[in-house]
């Protein structure tokens, strides 16, 4: 089987299946014409498995823009599709794709993320929409330019910032940035920067040349959010999983990319494997607790999102903030993943495949006159 013959689809018109199990697309973007076996199609099969073992077809989808028009003539032959296709790839972001994914949302296929969910809690700037929540901190917003060059300066007297691009994945536009020990001049101050794309090495430059350098980053309206750096990043992030409104697991990773000393030609070391765990793991049962009864509800409130909406997974990226007088963890919101959630923990597997089944047979039912 390759990605051709999965790209067909089922009704010369486009319609959906009227008889049969449910047919679930799982997609990636990568070369429709190589095996599906290979690449993401290895990295997906636990979840393509588990969809078909609730009586559904899992239909593997390879997704170029160059085959945009075949993948939307093939979504319209399946009930739901999970998608994982990451914000930026090879220089690539998801314009294209998220435009085929709008159309067959609207013509009633079951689409997670629907980009307009990814568009609402998908993007850095839900760290300042929500900053009024207790996991909320120290965020500044940053329209354009000028306001960076505004503000950045002052905000840099109270310590390191972590500056971080509208939308993007594994590091990419986001920047820590700490005033230089000595400044370059009397009146420019040297402020010393680390990419957090793994291998990145600390530069010392002048502030006007890092905001002119952050000038590609309010292309087309974007902004950039400015995060206080978190003092504890050393501690690690805590990584929350959920199927749209329930926790199903954890993660537990280092970030390193970020850690390196703020001296010029430091490298940042690389970071150690990340651990997975189900819902039920002890140390992250406060973590469990405030999702369900406090941070879902404020989020899904302060975004206008109805729970249905919520993605079939994604996750939720917690820093540890400062501690309490008693000890307790306080937490930090870091980001919210919905555009590409892979590797999940094992325990996740099975509830989203419930989802995707559940919602895909709800869509089809809908279509069906």
């Amino acid at each position: 089987m390759n990605g051709r013959d999965d790209l067909r689809a089922d009704h010369p018109d486009g319609g959906p299946p009227r008889v049969g199990p449910p047919r679930v697309g799982l997609l990636w973007r990568g070369d429709p014409a190589a095996p599906v076996v290979s690449g993401m199609g290895n990295r997906l099969q636990r979840i393509i498995q588990a969809v078909a073992a609730r009586g559904a077809e899992a239909v593997p989808v390879v997704f170029s823009d160059a085959s945009a028009d075949q993948v939307r003539a093939s979504l319209l032959g399946l009930d739901g599709v999970l998608v994982w296709v990451d914000p930026i790839m090879d220089s690539v972001n998801r314009t294209v794709l998220d435009g085929v994914l709008g159309d067959v949302a609207a013509q009633g296929v079951y689409v997670s993320a629907h980009p307009d969910v990814i568009l609402k809690m998908g993007t850095k700037d839900v760290l300042y929409t929500t900053r009024g929540m207790s996991w909320g901190t120290d965020i500044r917003l940053y329209p354009n330019r000028g306001e960076m060059s505004a503000q950045l300066p002052r905000a840099l007297t109270g310590g390191a910032r972590v500056l971080k691009q509208y939308r993007g994945n594994g590091g990419n536009g986001v920047w820590r940035v700490e005033l230089a020990a000595a400044a370059s001049s009397a009146s420019e101050p040297g402020v010393t920067v680390l990419h957090g794309l793994r291998g990145s090495i600390v530069e010392l430059m002048s502030l006007d040349r890092f905001i002119a350098q952050c000038e590609p980053y309010f292309a087309d309206g974007a902004c950039m959010v400015d995060q206080a750096f978190q003092p504890r990043l050393a501690d690690g992030m805590v990584r929350c999983y959920l199927s749209e409104d329930r926790v199903v697991g954890f993660g537990h990773q280092m970030v390193t990319a970020l850690l390196a000393p703020p001296t010029a030609g430091a490298q940042t070391p690389p970071p150690p494997p990340r651990l997975y765990y189900g819902p039920e793991r002890a140390e992250f049962q406060p973590v469990l607790r405030r999702m369900h009864s406090e941070w879902l509800p404020d989020l899904c409130r302060i975004l206008d999102l109805d729970r249905s909406q919520l993605p079939a997974i994604w996750d939720a990226d917690f820093l540890y903030g400062p501690r309490s007088a008693d000890g307790d963890d306080s937490y930090v919101l870091c980001e919210i993943n919905v555009s590409s959630v892979l590797p999940v923990p094992d325990e996740s597997v099975e509830p989203l495949a419930d989802t995707a089944v559940r919602r895909s047979l709800a869509a089809r039912a809908a279509r069906t006159p």
